[in-house]
């Protein structure tokens, strides 16, 4: 039967479309919040990188009241990095709003959390979002859309989709582009009669998979997933199904259900809607939560591979222990190994000679992003360069991972740009114009992304703005040339001085500024030649009594280029590191001594 009381709908677009200020809309329309109540922008980016990024990392369950229906929402991550959160949630639903710009329409990550959609026979609707962006073109975005959806092999019902047209940070939806409505209510509306009440049997037996894991210091692991059958109750005995095979009994301690942004404790809940569960103190994503005298199995949930992998290690700089608390190998250990029992999209094993721990990932961000969290918790560690993860087909033959590439750039530097993917193993696949922007769009192996974002920005002042995605696996497309540039790698333990960088800065880009703390073997810019140099970042005048003609010249530096996180993973060779701590983000050569380092390179 069907739940009539119910709706469970996805929000799915790709980053940057508008769909976290879309769902401040909603709530406000719904009366989530009190008519005084101060409510910040974004109100689900609640976790501090989802903030300052501007993305949303984790996926987050919350409800709205509208008509006497309950329409639990999820709110997806749009980057494909976090493909894992993405894959799993989508199965608590039946619907999903497909929120794309009027301007830009479908990107990479449009196609990557629609092509899940729709492979889980979820009704789609269509919210073509900033129609008031200067430029908008609804209706050919809306004939984009509809050509990606037979591309992906949608249904015929999957695309006889509903069409709302939308302004999430002015709070207006309308069934025509132009018909002056300034309300959100034609989008809550359509959803009550577009998407299906969940058909469920609230009388069979209790069937609940587990698709998010949360933790309470109070209570432990909190299970999160949809009640596909049965009614649920306090107290009530479970059998718990791993995805192993391995079962055992438990209790539910306590029973939540969403309402609003928060989880409210529930003695009961019905077949079709969202819960959280506290009681089974392992609980595991793809876990089975059902009844003992009739258990029911569903399918296991599938997580797409890992792409790019990496190595954590212990940090072994010069400056270890001056910024973080944290700067054991065992307790790194330990922290990763603890990431690996909730983030299912990451593989955490430690390497076989105990030399680090190797993390594989979807993506440079998704990896970042677990850096990024760790040093914000006081952790000092070193990392290497990611490396592809390759496969074979069933052949035999190499297989990589090829990402899309989508890049908008003024049409004077689209020539640099296709040249610049050119050298990096890219293919382009089209190319259009969009006012005075040209649009294109690429195949290339993840080995050619890596420092691409750099030269991209460079050959185009900047102007660029670049999108990827894990697209599919390839053929071997051969060797492709790394950094062409050496790196200029301090001599000396010491600060740095301006009189010192003056001089350097006409041999190259020099990534510090003066009294930086540096150390032998630190990447401190880059050279403007092949080869890598050897410099003195603490060289000082000569003082002497004999007034030069140059005495009174001042000097004037350039100011240091400073790589984000992502940008330095991008940017390093085989034999160098970044060093991840509290403050600072430092390139080095893996091997400090440059004594060593020629030993290396004679073997």
């Amino acid at each position: 039967m069907r739940q009539e009381n119910l709706r469970n709908i996805a929000i799915i677009a790709h980053v940057d479309h508008g769909k976290t200020t879309m769902v401040d809309s909603l709530l406000k329309a719904a009366g989530a919040f009190r008519e005084n109540q101060q409510v910040e922008e974004r109100v689900l980016d609640s976790n501090d990188q989802e903030r300052e990024r501007g993305i949303t990392i984790l996926a987050k369950n919350f409800s709205i009241n509208y008509k006497d229906v309950k329409i639990n929402v999820i709110d997806t991550p749009g980057h494909a990095d976090f493909g894992g959160e993405v894959e799993r949630v989508l199965k608590m639903a039946d619907g999903a709003l497909l929120i794309v710009d009027a301007f830009e329409g479908p990107m990479p990550q449009t196609r990557f959390v629609l092509k899940h959609a729709i492979a889980l026979d979820l009704k789609i609707m269509l919210v073509i979002n900033k129609i008031d962006r200067p430029g908008a073109r609804p209706d050919e975005v809306l004939d984009q859309v509809f050509d990606l959806m037979v591309e992906l092999d949608a249904s015929d019902e999957q695309l006889d989709f509903p069409i709302i047209y939308a302004s999430g940070v002015n709070g207006y939806a309308r069934y025509e582009y132009d018909d002056g409505n300034m309300d959100m209510y034609p989008l809550l509306d359509s959803i009550l009669e577009h998407i299906p009440a969940p058909d469920v049997d609230p009388e069979g037996p209790v069937a609940l998979q587990v698709c998010t894991v949360d933790h309470s210091n109070f209570v432990g692991r909190i299970g999160i997933g949809r009640l596909y059958s049965g009614t649920l109750n306090t107290g009530d005995p479970i059998l718990v199904i791993h995805s192993d095979g391995s079962r055992y009994n438990a209790n539910v301690k306590q029973l939540y259900t969403f309402e609003s942004l928060g989880r409210v404790e529930a003695d009961s809940a019905s077949a079709g809607d969202i819960v959280a569960v506290v009681g089974v103190e392992d609980a595991d994503i793809g876990d089975m939560f059902t009844s003992r005298e009739n258990p029911v199995e569903l399918d296991p949930i599938k997580i797409e591979q890992p792409t790019l992998s990496v190595v954590f290690e212990a940090s072994t700089s010069p400056l270890v222990g001056r910024d973080g608390d944290i700067v054991g190998a065992r307790q790194l250990k330990e922290r990763l190994l603890r990431e690996a029992e909730s983030n299912i999209s990451m593989r955490i094993t430690e390497l076989e000679d105990k030399s680090g721990i190797g993390v594989s990932g979807r993506g440079i961000l998704h990896l970042s992003v677990l850096m990024e969290t760790m040093r914000r918790e006081g952790y000092e560690f070193q990392v290497g360069r990611p490396r592809v993860i390759f496969s074979t087909d069933e052949n035999g033959n190499k297989q990589e991972p090829i990402e899309q590439a989508v890049v908008e750039v003024p049409q004077l530097y689209a020539g640099k740009i296709i040249e610049v993917f050119g050298t990096a193993g890219g293919e382009m696949v089209d190319m259009s114009q969009r006012d005075d922007h040209t649009h294109l769009e690429f195949r290339i192996p993840t080995r050619g992304m890596m420092g691409l974002r750099t030269r991209v920005l460079n050959v185009s002042h900047g102007e660029a703005i670049m999108f990827h995605n894990f697209y599919d696996y390839g053929p071997y497309r051969g060797d492709i040339g790394g950094r062409q540039n050496g790196a200029m790698i301090s001599m000396t333990t010491d600060k740095s001085v301006a009189y010192a960088l003056d001089t350097l800065q006409t041999r190259g880009t020099m990534f510090i500024g003066p009294g930086e703390e540096c150390y032998e073997g630190m990447i401190v810019g880059e050279a403007n030649r092949e080869g890598d140099l050897v410099v003195n970042i603490a060289k000082s005048k000569n003082l002497t009594n004999t007034r030069a003609a140059s005495a009174d010249k001042g000097i004037i530096l350039t100011p240091p280029v400073k790589f984000t996180l992502e940008e330095s993973l991008e940017y390093i060779e085989d034999d160098e590191l970044v060093e991840i701590t509290p403050n600072h983000i430092r390139l080095r050569k893996r091997l400090l001594s440059a004594l060593e380092r020629k030993k290396a390179k004679n073997k």
